[in-house]
């Protein structure tokens, strides 16, 4: 993973330093900020592939920064804080961020997890040029393009994140199907499933609100109570 960049934000230096060690060691290249004003900086001024970003921060914090950064930018976001409440985790997946981690944290893990964020990037953002199928899903006016990484409703492009757009890629692979929610994260985030409930809930409900036309009474994504999410054919 050698051409990828990873910007580290965190106002503490050792943390900054410990991260890029072992991200470097897996060939991943290491941008880092020291707030969320550099941090919005850097994704303009260099190729970012990923962010892993701290939430307590002098001058601008986590939540405000990875807010701004959205507004024009897609690349996978991990949270990283010393905050561990459901809500706080639930905020920052609200705003945007593909993943959370609290502090402290075993390094592997956020290795694996970069990792796992930069595999799905790439898939979304592949320039490879395939002369075969579209590969191209409908389902009532909502088009998942597979080759282009694209998703329109009705005519007009939708935005979502690369994780969203994989949830959405297996659900309208599967119109009709339960997944439940155990299934749905192993699938998408591709390690085993420890209490996902929160974090796939919230990916859906970004989900909803962006293809739906009314996110409480939808007709492409239902739930099926105490089982799971499933697209409707």
């Amino acid at each position: 993973m050698a051409e990828y960049r990873v910007l580290v934000v965190d106002d503490d230096p050792d943390i900054r330093n410990a991260i890029e060690i072992y991200l470097r060691i897996e060939g991943i290249s290491v941008s880092k900020a020291a707030d969320g004003q550099e941090a919005i900086r850097k994704v303009r001024e260099e190729e970012v592939h990923l962010i892993v970003m701290d939430v307590m921060m002098p001058n601008l914090d986590g939540i405000q920064a990875t807010l701004k950064i959205r507004e024009n930018c897609n690349v996978p976001i991990i949270i990283l804080s010393a905050k561990t409440e459901d809500h706080d985790k639930i905020l920052g997946l609200n705003i945007g961020a593909d993943d959370y981690i609290a502090k402290p944290f075993n390094p592997l893990e956020l290795v694996a997890r970069v990792k796992s964020q930069l595999r799905r990037f790439t898939g979304l953002g592949t320039q490879q040029i395939d002369r075969g199928d579209e590969q191209e899903i409908e389902v009532r006016g909502l088009v998942l393009n597979n080759r282009r990484k694209k998703v329109t409703l009705e005519g007009e492009e939708i935005r979502l994140t690369p994780t969203e757009f994989h949830i959405l890629k297996l659900l309208m692979e599967n119109t009709g199907r339960v997944f439940a929610i155990d299934e749905i994260y192993e699938r998408v985030w591709k390690e085993p499933a420890f209490q996902p409930e929160n974090t796939v809930a919230v990916h859906i409900r970004r989900i909803r609100e962006k293809i739906e036309f009314n996110p409480r009474e939808p007709k492409y994504v239902k739930v099926v109570w105490g089982i799971g999410y499933k697209m409707e054919g």
